[in-house]
């Protein structure tokens, strides 16, 4: 039997899949980096279980996070997320998500793409490290973010969005994707 990080669910294939597939991989993908930033922001006060087990039904209700689109969203499109039991219908999640859109998309025209906005902090370099939820990188990013306007942007919040998007890799030392 393969051996995976503690907190992967083995019995929820979409948890499997995610762990093996997409956490702690390094992306550059701008849509990739929109929406994980999105889900990880809904995650505040919840599992990433959870999050996860709704990550399709977002991606509907959110236009494939297309951000364009996104960062338009008006009274309207509030309400129907709202009543979308297929997500998380926090109003102040929901709210948080289409004004960081809008700063996600100013930050991407201030630096070319929001992956060298990133740069900025990490020069490039890949950190690993197992058993942190917050690191002093997470807390500049989380600190930057929030000067911007940002919200549900804590440190703890971006230190799991890095280790999604690869710039934290922490495989526990019995996972079988564990490196140094």
């Amino acid at each position: 039997m393969v051996k995976r990080c503690n907190w992967c669910n083995s019995k929820n294939p979409l948890y499997v899949r995610y762990h093996d597939e997409e956490w702690g991989v390094y992306s550059q993908d701008e849509n990739y980096l929109y929406e994980m930033l999105i889900l990880e922001s809904f995650q505040a006060g919840l599992s990433w279980e959870c999050v996860l087990n709704k990550r399709e039904d977002f991606r509907i209700a959110y236009d494939f996070f297309n951000p364009l689109l996104v960062s338009q969203y008006d009274d309207k499109k509030i309400d129907e997320l709202l009543s979308n039991s297929k997500i998380i219908r926090n109003r102040l999640k929901i709210k948080s998500s289409i004004q960081n859109t809008k700063i996600f998309l100013r930050i991407q025209k201030e630096f070319g793409s929001f992956s060298n906005y990133l740069e900025q902090f990490t020069k490039g370099k890949i950190i690993y490290e197992i058993g942190k939820t917050t690191n002093p990188l997470s807390d500049k990013i989380s600190k930057d973010l929030k000067r911007r306007g940002m919200t549900f942007v804590g440190s703890t919040i971006i230190y799991s969005y890095l280790q999604a998007i690869g710039i934290i890799y922490s495989h526990e030392k019995d996972c079988f994707f564990y490196r140094k």
